[in-house]
């Protein structure tokens, strides 16, 4: 059995109660050394075989899970945040259904939940915003046209931008070709939850300048979006004049 498990932003208390059970047990764990804090190998059992995927190939990988499996063991495939976001995991998904190999996917805390930690937001309020983008800059990595920066940026929704923090003067201009001004609030979130993490506010007008002077160039999610200002309305659910199905207005 494979378990592909999402490690959390990097905080080693914020993987889930089910994935640390998980790594606990196995009996090898391929992790994403490029991402994943090395911290959570320590709950990792003695005799347990570990490898960094920073250093290896999908066929390298899948060799690993498959010797495992004929020894009659269980491999935990760690991946970084969640592992439906940039993970990778369908291709490995598809090679172990061609081996008959069974699998099953632990979810994980993604990083922008821990970069709206970082910086006491939320993304979804009232009049502001009631949708989160999370997309990235086309890169050595391409991204399909419809779905560029600048399209995104036209709704004026909240954003957060992965694999973009070596690009920031592109993603400053792409994004300023949408309904976003240079006043918008946007924040530079390095390292989410780690000890070392760090949150740098600013506006996309100075977004590039703020990456440069503060050595800004990965592990750093970008967020943009009315969200980070201080204008929004108050949730109606809680609304003293809002009837719901479980309390009447009272005023």
């Amino acid at each position: 059995m494979v378990h592909f498990v999402g490690a959390g932003p990097g905080a080693p208390d914020l993987i889930t109660l089910r994935g640390a059970e998980l790594l606990k047990a196995a009996d090898t764990v391929i992790y994403a050394g490029s991402l994943v804090n090395p911290a959570l190998l320590a709950m990792c059992k003695e005799g347990c075989s570990i490898h960094n995927s920073a250093h290896m190939t999908l066929e390298e990988v899948i060799e690993v899970i498959r010797e495992t499996e004929s020894a009659g063991g269980m491999t935990v495939r760690l991946h970084t945040g969640d592992p439906s976001i940039y993970g990778a995991i369908r291709e490995q998904m598809d090679e172990l259904d061609k081996l008959g190999i069974t699998y099953d996917v632990t979810p994980g805390v993604s990083s922008f939940c821990g970069a709206a930690a970082a910086v006491q937001g939320e993304y979804t309020l009232p009049n502001v915003s009631q949708s989160v983008v999370i997309t990235r800059m086309a890169g050595r990595t391409p991204v399909p046209e419809r779905e560029s920066i600048a399209s995104f940026a036209a709704h004026g929704a909240s954003m957060a931008v992965f694999l973009s923090a070596g690009m920031l003067e592109g993603l400053q201009e792409e994004l300023l070709k949408g309904a976003f001004t240079e006043d918008t609030p946007a924040a530079l979130v390095y390292k989410a939850t780690w000890p070392e993490e760090k949150v740098y506010r600013c506006t996309l007008g100075t977004l590039a300048e703020t990456g440069k002077a503060n050595n800004i160039s990965k592990t750093t999610l970008v967020l943009v979006g009315g969200f980070l200002g201080s204008e929004y309305e108050r949730s109606k659910l809680y609304d003293p004049t809002f009837t719901t199905e479980f309390r009447k207005a009272t005023k």
